[in-house]
């Protein structure tokens, strides 16, 4: 306890006694008072802090706030990215393009306003049924589709793999249509933007085709003799990863380096099918997405393992690192995407929106929405 009441308790009883006897003050009792006081404020200065007019508060800088992906809304389609590995949103992350059936629903990621349908028509061409959309600029969309061909006077026909850019604005064919993979043998075919090339596999060679300028080319892997059914090229076009492969018992996916077109390693440790392979933007990291609900995550070059995530309750169908690198995402047969960090492998959050199993997941160029999409339904997130 600070001695200053009784301090000042005790000298102002003797000073009103010296009053009630009547008697003068003296100079002694004055000096003394005088002591009493001086020595009470030397205690205060001592005891008591001293407060500044203006008191300042020291900012403790907290914990960083929590990653919060927030829905931000739904459409009857799909993303249907093992026709395209990515490529759904605009370049500007403002729009998604979303397949359903035989027409492109175009949703507005930044505004209210209400989505766009296009619904590409070609004559004595019926029965389309749109595989993939994907944006090559704000206002083109590269499309891979099926449909039926039906001229006047012969006997309708399926038609094979058929690409052509849309223009998003004027709603019309920019362009023109082609046909891939008219001498059949061909499995399966699959739309690169990284790189700009839709890619198609048949005996041992990989046949490039670039839509924008109607360029190709061929990569050949003789030692390649039996079909992928999963391939994903690196981002910088050094190295080739294949999964799938017909007739092989191993689940694990090889490596081959472009450069040479020779097998040089595996991504080891898979205890299940590979259901989709992805590289990080800077073609430093591989993630895997597998059927025994587990995705690994390893580091290019050497392709050694670095993590292994858990939390999925069944098939991991796809996995994505988001553009700048911060996040993964993944989409899983137990309805949810699941958000982890890139560095540590935290889990950050589980989106549960979607009824049914979700099958692909992706990221827009901007990092800032997350699309996911069953079958038959795409659901979108936004990072708060």
């Amino acid at each position: 306890m600070i001695p200053i009441p009784k301090l000042r308790l005790r000298w102002f009883q003797r000073s009103q006694k010296s009053k009630s006897d009547g008697q003068e003050r003296s100079v002694e009792d004055q000096t003394a008072g005088a002591r009493f006081l001086k020595t009470a404020l030397i205690i205060i200065a001592i005891f008591l802090p001293i407060t500044p007019l203006h008191a300042q508060v020291d900012t403790v800088e907290g914990p960083p706030a929590a990653v919060v992906w927030v829905s931000d809304g739904h459409a009857e389609g799909h993303l249907a990215l093992r026709y395209s590995s990515d490529g759904a949103f605009s370049p500007d992350s403002s729009l998604l393009a979303v397949a359903s059936e035989d027409k492109v629903v175009i949703m507005n990621l930044n505004s209210g306003a209400g989505p766009k349908v296009l619904k590409p028509h070609f004559p004595d061409l019926h029965d389309l049924e749109i595989h993939s959309a994907s944006f090559t600029s704000s206002h083109d969309i590269f499309m891979l589709a099926n449909g039926i061909m039906h001229p006047k006077g012969k006997t309708a026909a399926p038609t094979p793999l058929l690409a052509f850019r849309w223009d998003v604005d004027g709603d019309h064919i920019d362009g023109k249509l082609s046909a891939l993979g008219t001498k059949g043998g061909y499995s399966p075919a699959c739309y690169f933007p990284a790189i700009g090339y839709v890619v198609l596999y048949k005996e041992s060679n990989f046949e490039m085709w670039k839509p924008q300028s109607d360029q190709g080319g061929v990569i050949s892997i003789p030692d390649l003799t039996q079909i992928p059914n999963l391939y994903e090229f690196s981002p910088d076009g050094h190295w080739l990863l294949l999964a799938q492969i017909q007739t092989t018992a191993g689940a694990d996916p090889s490596v081959v380096q472009l450069k040479t077109h020779k097998f040089v390693d595996e991504l080891r440790g898979h205890e299940g099918t590979v259901l989709s392979m992805a590289f990080s933007r800077d073609t430093t990291k591989v993630v895997t997405a597998c059927e025994d609900g587990k995705l690994r995550i390893y580091s290019v070059g050497d392709w050694k393992l670095q993590q292994t995530l858990e939390g999925h309750h069944g098939p991991v169908h796809r996995a994505e690192f988001s553009p700048n690198g911060r996040w993964i995402a993944s989409a899983g047969e137990d309805h949810t995407v699941r958000v982890w960090s890139a560095e540590d492998g935290t889990l950050l959050q589980t989106l549960q929106e979607s009824q049914e199993p979700l099958l692909d997941v992706a990221f827009s160029p901007d990092s800032r929405f997350i699309a996911a999409s069953s079958e038959k339904q795409v659901f979108t997130w936004k990072l708060q």
